[in-house]
């Protein structure tokens, strides 16, 4: 697909209720998410219901009226979250929108160090249509790494050729569970327990900093959050 937007809708930003988190003692102690009611997610181009996805519970991310089908992301930061280095564990479900247009791949992921209500992120996502697709090249793309607003992903990919970027086995539609350590302008992304990284990144754009976390899909996916952990 073409060039994607990160977009901030400001004029749709809206906290949904107190937040309710788990092992929270005041602002930056967040521990953990169920992410099974949508209180305390800072809702940014999109809506979120819960809703029930392979068995359990869970976070959706819906696009706003009209932006189905945009070039568009949607985010809902967490509210009571303040990172900077430790480790966010997180499961999530994505496959294409129905109607959605056909060289999409259920783009689903984790934001860190958001900055502005999302004007500034670290990202790390998957593409899970890509994975176990019988083309190679298509493959090398399941897992990415894009800084915004200055590094999205063509611009990483144009520059530096396979670094941002790599395959890891997973399941369009079905749960996945992300892992992200992060130390310093060093990030490694782990899926589905393996003991080995699918993605190391050793220098995060936005440097050495800190932030809150967010949910992150694509208008275009049909996208499920639940179980997300910090230490």
């Amino acid at each position: 697909m073409g060039t994607r937007i990160f977009a901030v809708v400001l004029g749709f930003v809206v906290t949904l209720g107190a937040p309710g988190l788990n092992g929270q003692e005041g602002k930056g102690k967040l521990t953990s998410a169920p992410l099974d009611s949508v209180t305390g997610l800072e809702l940014n181009n999109s809506t979120a219901v819960v809703a029930e996805h392979k068995g359990r519970r869970s976070v959706h991310l819906v696009p706003l009226p009209g932006h189905k089908n945009a070039d568009e992301g949607m985010i809902a930061i967490l509210t009571g979250s303040d990172f900077k280095d430790g480790t966010i564990e997180v499961d999530v479900a994505g496959t294409l929108r129905e109607g959605g247009p056909a060289d999409d791949r259920g783009f689903i992921g984790i934001l860190f160090h958001v900055q502005g209500h999302g004007e500034k992120a670290e990202n790390f996502y998957i593409r899970p249509l890509n994975a176990r697709c019988d083309n190679q090249l298509r493959r090398n793309h399941s897992v990415q790494y894009e800084s915004e607003p200055d590094y999205g992903w063509h611009r990483l990919r144009t520059e530096n050729p396979g670094v941002y970027e790599s395959y890891a086995d997973m399941e369009a539609g079905e749960w996945t569970h992300l892992k992200i350590e992060v130390s310093g302008v060093k990030a490694r992304l782990y899926v589905n327990g393996a003991s080995q990284p699918a993605l190391i990144v050793n220098d995060l754009k936005l440097g050495d900093s800190r932030g809150q976390i967010a949910l992150w899909a694509y208008t275009t996916t049909d996208g499920y959050f639940s179980n997300l952990t910090v230490k």
